[in-house]
């Protein structure tokens, strides 16, 4: 078996997961928690296999470079990223109604990276660096915070959204999910975890694009986009600690920054030309 095939396997898995825990979440069956627990660790098992594979194949094939360098090994990333952050939730929190608003994410990235080309080819120039992996490895981990804060904020919006009951009155599908207080913390903890490692992905690029370009800081689409979701967050955590934001302000923030984060990391690759150009192959 080659490391195609384990992360196409890897992507059926996370599906699978995505149904259980949507599973829990409307038709609230929680004998499928620990089952959803388990594809969820099994997928990213699978897919970690599947990522040393590459990794090795690479090497094999001459280029030896991390499995970190086109579209389709950034997906792969990410999506290993969102897993492990929200197993990592789940253990923390105890609460598997997040993953029905987490694990999706990565589905749906595993699913787009089956969408672009998975071939290994050798590295241009410009990512013949080992800062590289310093700056792909923070830009993902601080993206996947992002993609589950996101899925907190929308979950929040609807558990806001819920129309007040009388005492006694049969429980509803929102219902089941966390209190406002609990999703709101998680969510800015993730937004704050996100936000380091974002800041940490900016300054490794900046260093990168100086080795690879002589300048620090072009202006080019993709930094001028990454600057504009890294002043988002930044308002949205300044604002909470002088202002006290929070609930739905922060939920539409969540939303909204991840938005930008989708249009930094794929939008700009393919309606903006500039030295980032590679990374839509």
């Amino acid at each position: 078996m080659n490391s195609s095939q384990l992360l196409g396997l890897t992507t059926f898995i996370y599906l699978l997961a995505s149904v259980f825990y949507l599973a829990i979440f409307i038709f609230r069956a929680n004998s499928l928690g620990l089952v959803a627990s388990l594809a969820t660790g099994l997928g990213f098992l699978v897919q970690t296999a599947g990522i040393i594979l590459r990794w090795q194949e690479s090497y094999q094939m001459g280029f030896g470079h991390a499995p970190l360098s086109n579209m389709y090994e950034s997906l792969v990333f990410f999506a290993w990223c969102i897993a492990i952050f929200y197993l990592y939730l789940e253990w923390r929190f105890k609460n598997r109604i997040i993953g029905s608003f987490a694990v999706p994410f990565a589905f749906l990235a595993m699913a787009l990276a089956s969408l672009t080309s998975s071939e290994i080819a050798p590295l241009v120039p410009a990512l013949q660096s080992n800062w590289l992996i310093a700056h792909v490895m923070t830009c993902f981990v601080g993206y996947a915070a992002f993609a589950v804060a996101c899925g907190l904020g929308v979950m929040y919006l609807l558990k806001a959204a819920r129309p007040a009951k009388p005492k006694g009155a049969p429980t509803g599908l929102l219902d089941s999910l966390p209190d406002l207080r609990v999703i709101d913390d998680v969510t800015h903890k993730s937004i704050i975890f996100g936000f380091l490692w974002l800041s940490a992905g900016i300054i490794t690029g900046a260093i990168w694009a100086n080795s690879a370009w002589g300048t620090y800081w072009s202006w080019d689409p993709k930094e001028t986009w990454s600057l504009i979701t890294w002043f988002v967050y930044a308002v949205a955590l300044h604002a909470r600690f002088v202002r006290g934001w929070g609930g739905k302000r922060i939920a539409w923030i969540a939303i909204i920054g991840f938005l930008s984060v989708v249009f930094t990391y794929y939008g700009v690759n393919y309606l903006l030309s500039g030295l980032h150009s590679y990374a839509g192959g």
